[in-house]
This record gives C-alpha cells, sequence and structure tokens, in this order.
C-alpha cells in the first residue's frame, strides 16, 4: 500500500516523539468571589489533538512488541471519536488500514478527521445497537477476516499502562514546578483508562491521594451500570462500564451536568483563549467541586481532553441555557500558567 520504506521511519517509537508531554496548566478562578486553582493536562498538543493518542499508541506498541501485529494488519475499532482519530492518522504513519465503528450521532468533524486519514468509517444507528452495537460489529468483522487488528480499548490493559507509565509521571514532575503535590485527580471515564493508569501512577508515588471517575448526571451509566439517560458530553459514558475499570478501587463518583460542562468549556474558550471540548468543561468543573470539598495545601488535577475543534457543530457552539443548579455562571476565570 505504501511500498518498501525503512522500518525506523515507520515506527511506533518515532510517532511517539509527537504525544506526550503536553503542558500542565495551572488555572486562577474565583467561585462565588473566593480565589481557587486547579491543574490540568492541556491534551489537544498531541499528535491528532487529543488524550487518545497516548493510548492509541501504546497499545499498538505493545501488540508490535508482542508479536500480535508485525504490519499491514487492518485496525478496526469502535469509537465516539477521538480515539478513532487517534487509530487512523497511527494507521496512516505505520502503514495499517483502519475501519472505525462508530455511532452515527457523534459530531460530522469526527467522521471527516477519521476519513482524512483515509480510513473508513461506518455509522452504526441506535436501531442497530449503537455503541454497543458499534463494539459488537468491530468484533464480528475480526472473526470474518484475516490479519485484523482489534484495541479493544475498552479491555485492553495497555490503555492503562499508557496513563501509569505516561500522563501520571508528567503529572508528578509538572506539580513539582508549580510547588504544589496532588491530593486529587478526576477524570471523565469513557475507557477509563485515564482515571484507572493515572491513579496507579499517582497512588504509587502518594498512597492518600484521590482518585475521581466523572460521569454525565444526566446519564449515570458508573453508578447504574447500564446505560440510563441521554447526554451530550461525546467521548464519556459510553452506555456501559469499561471492563477497565475497577469503581471498587476509586473514591467518589462525580457528577456533572451536560449543559453546565458546555458553559464552561465555551467560558474558558472566551475568557483564556483555551480551546477545549465539553469533557474538558465537565473535568474543570469536576475538579472544581473537589476543589471545595477537600481544600487544604494540596491540589486538585484534571485533564483538558480535546480542543472544540471537533465540536463546531455541536450544542459547544451554540447558546446553552443557564439554570440555577450550575456551577459554571458561578464561576469568574482569572488567568492560567503553564509548565512543560
Amino acid at each position: 500500500m505504501h511500498g518498501t520504506v525503512p522500518a525506523g521511519l515507520r515506527s511506533t517509537a518515532s510517532v511517539r516523539q509527537l504525544i506526550g508531554n503536553t503542558p500542565l496548566l495551572e488555572v486562577v478562578y474565583r467561585l462565588d468571589g473566593r480565589e481557587r486553582r486547579l491543574y490540568a493536562k492541556y491534551e489537544s498538543m498531541n499528535m491528532t489533538g487529543s488524550v487518545k493518542d497516548r493510548m492509541a499508541c501504546h497499545i499498538l506498541a505493545e501488540a508490535y512488541l508482542r508479536g500480535q501485529i508485525t504490519g499491514g494488519e487492518t485496525i478496526v475499532e469502535a469509537s465516539s471519536g477521538n480515539t478513532g482519530i487517534a487509530f487512523a492518522a497511527l494507521g496512516a504513519a505505520l502503514g495499517h488500514p483502519v475501519r472505525i465503528y462508530m455511532p452515527d450521532w457523534m459530531s460530522q468533524e469526527r467522521v471527516q478527521l477519521i476519513r482524512s486519514f483515509g480510513a473508513e468509517v461506518v455509522g452504526v444507528t441506535a436501531a442497530d445497537g449503537g455503541f454497543v452495537g458499534a463494539v459488537q460489529q468491530a468484533e464480528r468483522f475480526a472473526r470474518d477476516h484475516e490479519r485484523v487488528f482489534l484495541p479493544r480499548q475498552f479491555e485492553n490493559e495497555a490503555n492503562v499502562r499508557a496513563h501509569a507509565s505516561g500522563t501520571g509521571p508528567e503529572i508528578l514532575l509538572q506539580m513539582e514546578a508549580f510547588g504544589r503535590s496532588p491530593a486529587a485527580f478526576v477524570a471523565g471515564v469513557g475507557t477509563g483508562g485515564t482515571v484507572m493508569g493515572v491513579g496507579r501512577a499517582l497512588r504509587a508515588a502518594l498512597p492518600e491521594v484521590r482518585i475521581h471517575p466523572l460521569e454525565p448526571a444526566n446519564s449515570p451509566t458508573l453508578r447504574t451500570g447500564r446505560k440510563v439517560g441521554h447526554h451530550r458530553i461525546q467521548g464519556i459514558s459510553d452506555e456501559f462500564v469499561p471492563k477497565v475499570v475497577d469503581l471498587a478501587t476509586l473514591d467518589a463518583i462525580v457528577d456533572v451536568w451536560d449543559g453546565d460542562a458546555i458553559l464552561m468549556a465555551q467560558a474558558l474558550a472566551k475568557g483564556l483563549g483555551l480551546a477545549v471540548g465539553i469533557s474538558s468543561g465537565a473535568n474543570f468543573l469536576g475538579a472544581a467541586q473537589l476543589v471545595e470539598r477537600h481544600g487544604g495545601p494540596g491540589a486538585v488535577v484534571t485533564v483538558f481532553c480535546d480542543s472544540n475543534k471537533k465540536y463546531l457543530s455541536t450544542d459547544l457552539c451554540r447558546e446553552e441555557p443557564v439554570r440555577d443548579d450550575y456551577l459554571a455562571p458561578r464561576i469568574e476565570l482569572v488567568g492560567c500558567r503553564a509548565v512543560r
């Protein structure tokens, strides 16, 4: 497909240089007039602009190391967007065809980006099972075809290891540069790899640190164990509890309304020039809740997962109604600084 090229030009080691070592932001804000600060990894500076690049690259690197893939296999995955984009780009870089099964209600920017890397997108309707159906169709394709690699992001422990060996240690080093120590970490659960992996790294260094999963208040999948309700925070709460998530090892679940997350993401763009997606707005609000809950000298850390560019056709770029129980309208952004 791509001709013969030196192995070093198509290697995960080479691609890995474009992934990770993202900045950590210290965001200063006022909540009801009281000055606060929280910390967030700015993951839009990865190869394709999201935290999922870390997981996708790590899964492929381990698969090559273990001989599960040798080159040219079709990468097939179910994704709500960012993972599909990451595998599409990495597949192009490493010489793999890519086929992504995705619920057909995700943003068109996601579909177009995946196709721009030469990958195939198969839309899955709600009638055909939605996200669960996408996973099932990916598995069926693998059974029916030869030379197929299934990353299986929701159950692959390499997903967790990507963040235990990368994101978590980066946070520890960067927090030292700010002269702070993490007291808590919170992140929305899509696959769960980020919260489980970062949690593993932070607890190895700081056993008392709190690790909180976050989900939409509109659709409390983690609390119920199944799809409940509807939400607009694309990339998290994908209708089931992922196998890599061990809720018994985590601290209390944090809930954020999707409209509140949209308002917060809009505020971060307009107030600080931070072009983030809806899940980043949710993570900010989750971290802000924990700042109030835990207080003390420790710091609360989260992740800004991706940029707003994949949400231009969604409610992120429309006027969002304000409710009395929302947190975002009570927050005044003051400024931020970064270390890398």
